[in-house]
């Protein structure tokens, strides 16, 4: 069965390019980034992977660790490292799954059979510290990722998941947001939004973003 939002994210045990990994336990209290490959050595990977690299200090400051995964094995993947820090101008700095059995792929739906029978499509999961699936991306394989998009909503997750609100379409940090429309306490809308807000309609309220 396919996962699905806030399903628990499945752990699993597999080698990589840092040595084996249990999911569960790498991940400890941080979120995570999951993401697929359909293989080593490829073009539209090896941008995606240096961009990802490049973007290691954004991730950390929002205590997300990112996991990549192939099915290719843990030599492939360590020479294919070395070409990605050359060409992308950056370090890998972190894990690669080799992921030959499709264990990972099987569990998480990563091989989609009218796509490629044994490659995996580019999915990525975002897992929150409680280990649930909290957004599910799959492009296809002639396609590279928006790795700013993921940032954003990684962003948009651990707003909403402090605060009574949610991101409209386009929203980018800092801007305003939406108070969510079961929100209806005057009295506490003023406790949690002092700087107060702007009702559209009555089910549209914006208001600045209330951790800046």
């Amino acid at each position: 069965m396919a996962l699905r939002l806030g399903d628990l994210a499945p752990d699993f045990e597999q080698d990589s390019s840092e040595g084996r990994i249990r999911f569960h336990d790498w991940l400890g209290d941080s979120w995570g980034v999951l993401f697929s490959h359909p293989a080593d050595y490829t073009p539209v990977c090896t941008t995606e992977l240096g961009l990802t690299a490049r973007l290691q200090d954004e991730f950390v400051r929002r205590g997300v660790k990112a996991i990549a995964l192939s099915v290719d094995g843990v030599e492939s993947h360590k020479g294919w490292i070395q070409d990605i820090n050359e060409t992308q101008s950056t370090t890998v700095n972190f894990p690669i799954l080799a992921d030959g059995d499709r264990k990972v792929s099987q569990l998480y739906d990563m091989i989609h059979p009218n796509a490629n029978e044994t490659l995996t499509v580019r999915s990525l999961f975002i897992i929150d510290p409680k280990k649930r699936v909290r957004l599910i991306i799959t492009y296809p394989a002639s396609t590279g990722r928006n790795f700013h998009e993921i940032l954003r909503v990684i962003d948009s997750l651990q707003l909403t998941d402090n605060h009574s609100v949610a991101t409209p379409g386009n929203w980018q940090d800092g801007d305003d947001v939406v108070i969510i429309p079961s929100l209806k306490d005057e009295a506490v809308i003023r406790e949690k939004f002092p700087k107060g807000y702007k009702a559209v309609r009555p089910y549209l309220r914006l208001t600045p973003q209330p951790n800046k």
